[in-house]
């Protein structure tokens, strides 16, 4: 019987091969929707003059997170999204292609579970995105480096977003099909209640907010990093609160007293 924890630790530096993402105004409209963008914003949901939100970056670079998964280390429908950063280097166009390249840039072990971390590297953007692994750790490979506690912040800003029950099923057409989000048995062995949102909307959703409260455009955003710590059930309320210092950002997202997002950082251009 093959060791699947040595397959795990075997993945590091594997190339993932190149994909060129396809997408149309409608693609790009369509995900504004699915993280709330009003329909009075007209530069993100209609084509006459639009923007795309940058976030939709980490959504066109899953590709490279299912190509990790199909590799056979690890059952890709018991695995996490837990962080997730995003380095943009020029806007993305209204329509058009990307071209991007994808590998396996690290595989840390946690003790009781794994971390994956998978590149996504274009002309337009920089994603990497950090996978976790339940019951996988313990092989004895690096841990890798502690987050060291940044200098408190003032959370000065907090606006609050109202999910909608169907959310997760629409958010899923802009390319996460992990059955995890609509898969009630998936869900369930996974250890949730029900299907829960995608990371990646509640981080949309957020980083939409965080420009409002720092009076930036959403389209402005150069760089995002932030720790996907808890689920968000479609239906739920999320917090999102910031507060900023020398440029940076600092934000966070609670629901309840739950906080779902944290340790967050973005810039956007032009922020101070």
């Amino acid at each position: 019987m093959s060791d699947p924890t040595r397959a795990l630790a075997d993945l590091v530096d594997t190339d993932l091969g190149t994909h060129t993402a396809s997408y149309d105004e409608a693609a790009a409209i369509l995900y504004a929707l699915a993280v709330g963008a009003p329909e009075d914003r007209l530069d993100l949901v209609y084509e006459r003059d639009l923007r795309v939100l940058p976030t939709y970056a980490c959504a066109l670079g899953l590709w490279a997170v299912e190509a990790a998964g199909r590799l056979g280390a690890y059952d890709p429908t018991r695995s996490l999204h837990a962080a997730q950063r995003l380095v943009v280097h020029r806007p993305m166009p209204s329509s058009g292609q990307i071209e991007m390249r994808g590998r396996v840039a690290a595989v840390l072990d946690k003790g009781k579970a794994a971390l994956v971390q998978v590149e996504v590297t274009s002309r337009e953007f920089s994603a990497t995105y950090d996978i976790f692994l339940p019951g996988l750790g313990g092989f004895g490979g690096e841990r890798g480096p502690s987050s060291s506690a940044a200098e408190p912040v003032e959370m000065n800003h907090s606006d609050h977003y109202a999910t909608s029950r169907g959310l997760a099923v629409l958010y899923r057409l802009t390319g996460d099909r992990h059955p995890v989000h609509i898969d009630p048995e998936v869900a369930a062995a996974n250890g949730f209640a029900r299907p829960i949102l995608h990371g990646l909307c509640t981080l949309g959703i957020a980083t939409r907010i965080l420009a409002g409260q720092t009076g930036a455009h959403p389209a402005d955003l150069t760089e995002l990093s932030v720790r996907l710590t808890a689920p968000v059930l479609p239906g739920d309320e999320i917090e999102v609160r910031s507060g900023v210092r020398d440029g940076v950002v600092r934000f966070e997202a609670k629901v309840g007293e739950t906080a779902v997002l944290r340790a967050g950082t973005a810039r956007f251009s032009g922020t101070r």
